[in-house]
């Protein structure tokens, strides 16, 4: 019987002592975490509709069209091809900072030249506004935060 014991101690205490750990454990995670998360419930969210940011894209010019990229609310670059001028783009966010890229470049049909002109306006101010003029001209507007 003592070879037995000698042979059988610590196999016995390392089940008694992951036997002892888990019962700490589930008792400790019933008195800390019984609370359940704290949960949102869908649609209480006002955020959207409070206090947007508005930007609007414009290009405008002498010329009739214009070939327009511009960067979206998510900073993602977006074409719209060749478009007719005047053009306007109005976009709201509720986002803390966005930083607003439009660049334009006309499409002369004619050789004597033409103007073109973008502006970005962020929430009915004025942020950023340029004018170039030439054969195909072409300008930027940016505002590093909006």
């Amino acid at each position: 019987m003592i070879t037995v014991l000698k042979r059988a101690w610590l196999p016995v205490l390392v089940v008694v002592a992951m036997a002892i750990g888990a019962v700490s454990v589930t008792y400790l995670r019933s008195v800390f975490g019984s609370d359940g998360a704290v949960v949102t419930p869908v649609g209480s969210d006002t955020a959207q509709k409070f206090n947007p940011k508005v930007v609007t894209y414009e290009v405008f010019g002498s010329g009739s069209t214009a070939v327009i990229n511009y960067t979206d609310l998510n900073g993602l670059p977006q074409r719209t091809g060749e478009v007719s001028l005047p053009w306007s783009l109005r976009l709201e966010t509720t986002v803390p900072s966005v930083m607003p890229n439009l660049l334009a470049q006309g499409v002369d049909q004619s050789s004597d030249g033409q103007s073109i002109g973008c502006r970005v306006v962020v929430d009915d101010v004025v942020k950023d506004e340029r004018t170039a003029e030439g054969v195909n001209p072409a300008t930027y507007c940016l505002v590093k935060a909006a």
